[in-house]
């Protein structure tokens, strides 16, 4: 029975988030094309948008359709998921798209609940750290996109939205769910940011707005649900194949599994960025080749950004980089390759478009926030997918990764 309808504003965070509630113990699905219905038998539904930054009429279009979606499908409980390193701009887009929702909805009080311990981002006196560092002290501060210059998740809210924003500080979230509904619902305020450190701390807000119509954050709070009756241990069979990796991050975390790869000897070639502005399609060819001529026991790696000097001052540069990266995967299918990572949250977004991907089956975790899923390409390919956000996962991923593949 439908239980969860849950929006992503990026394909990274629809699979992070369906990976937490599905070790819950809720059948899960993502869907990833626009006419993809939801399934009134699966409890958890989640809609993978490309949102984050898009305009905001158009993110809130989209989000609102989504919503739509998911209640004709019985869904009666939503929740907005958004990076829990709370990426926007003082314009939006999550303030926006939450100010659609809470009129769709009707819902009195939404919680704002960024804080994903295991991945570090954890919400303290209202302030958002990764790991031991303050937001806007973090990488996150030279986002090309969406740079974080505050930590105060109330503070970089409250220009995005029409609505008031109140806090629930740590002293009442660790007396008890309780303690934190009355909290909630003594707030004159419809966002109520919620502080929590650790794993006891989401399961808390997890209980105390079990009942609420609307919910938004990371994907913390998803692992703080109450258990489901699924087994979470069923993965899907891995398809026969070659594997690939592609990156369009720019994150410190994957040019560091990009240079853990280089050092374990992974085939790796990085992308013309420049020549893509001029030659597209001679770049792309020469990657198919490129890849073609690699072992076919080895797991080489097209990545556009090795140091941070790599990244762009050109405001097409991202869309090229998608578009390139997306059409290398495509006709890397068509070759024979049949398992494949994929880092960046846009990137990924593209890749999954491009193949004609209408759904994904969560498959066996990798690390906290990715895991193995299973799609179908437009071409009837099956296929084993990872969308990997590009702060998430361990350095060796991009060689280790594939173990976690039945």
């Amino acid at each position: 029975m439908a239980t969860m309808g849950v929006i992503a504003d990026d394909f990274t965070g629809a699979t992070d988030i369906a990976t937490a509630y599905a070790a819950r113990g809720y059948r899960t699905e993502v869907l990833t094309a626009p006419d993809a219905r939801a399934d009134p038998g699966t409890d958890v539904s989640v809609v993978a948008l490309k949102t984050r930054t898009a305009p905001i009429d158009v993110a809130v279009a989209e989000s609102l359709a989504a919503h739509d979606r998911l209640a004709a499908a019985g869904h009666t409980k939503f929740f907005l998921k958004y990076c829990s390193t709370f990426d926007s701009t003082d314009r939006g887009n999550i303030g926006p798209i939450l100010d659609a929702l809470v009129e769709r909805t009707g819902a009195a009080h939404c919680v704002v609940v960024p804080a994903f311990p295991d991945n570090g981002r954890t919400t303290f006196q209202g302030h958002l750290f990764v790991w031991s560092d303050l937001l806007e002290h973090s990488s996150m501060r030279h986002h090309p996109l969406t740079p974080m210059t505050k930590s105060r998740v109330a503070d970089i809210l409250r220009p995005q939205t029409r609505h008031t924003v109140g806090e629930v500080r740590l002293a009442t979230v660790q007396a008890g769910p309780e303690a934190v509904r009355t909290a909630l619902d003594a707030s004159a305020d419809p966002y109520v940011v919620v502080d929590a450190v650790d794993d006891d701390d989401l399961v808390t807000i997890a209980a105390a707005t079990e009942g609420d119509v609307l919910r938004s954050g990371g994907s913390g709070l998803a692992l703080g649900a109450a258990p489901g009756s699924a087994d979470a241990t069923a993965a899907f069979a891995a398809p026969v194949g070659r594997r690939l990796v592609v990156c369009g991050s720019a994150s410190a975390r994957t040019r560091e599994q990009i240079a853990s790869a280089v050092a374990a000897d992974s085939p790796t070639h990085q992308l013309d960025v420049a020549r893509l502005a001029v030659d597209a399609p001679a770049v792309i060819q020469e990657a198919g080749a490129w890849l073609r001529a690699q072992p076919a026991d080895s797991a080489p790696v097209v990545y556009s950004v090795g140091v941070p000097s790599d990244v762009s001052a050109d405001a097409d540069s991202s869309t090229r980089i998608e578009h390139a990266l997306s059409e290398i995967v495509d006709r890397a299918i068509a070759d024979g390759f049949a398992q494949c990572i994929v880092a960046g949250g846009e990137t990924s977004g593209a890749v999954v478009s491009r193949l004609g991907i209408q759904r994904l089956v969560i498959g066996a975790p990798i690390a906290p926030g990715v895991c193995w899923a299973e799609g179908v390409t437009a071409s009837g390919r099956r296929i084993a997918i990872a969308l990997k956000s590009g702060n998430f996962g361990s350095p060796d991923m991009f060689t280790t990764g594939w173990e976690a593949l039945a």
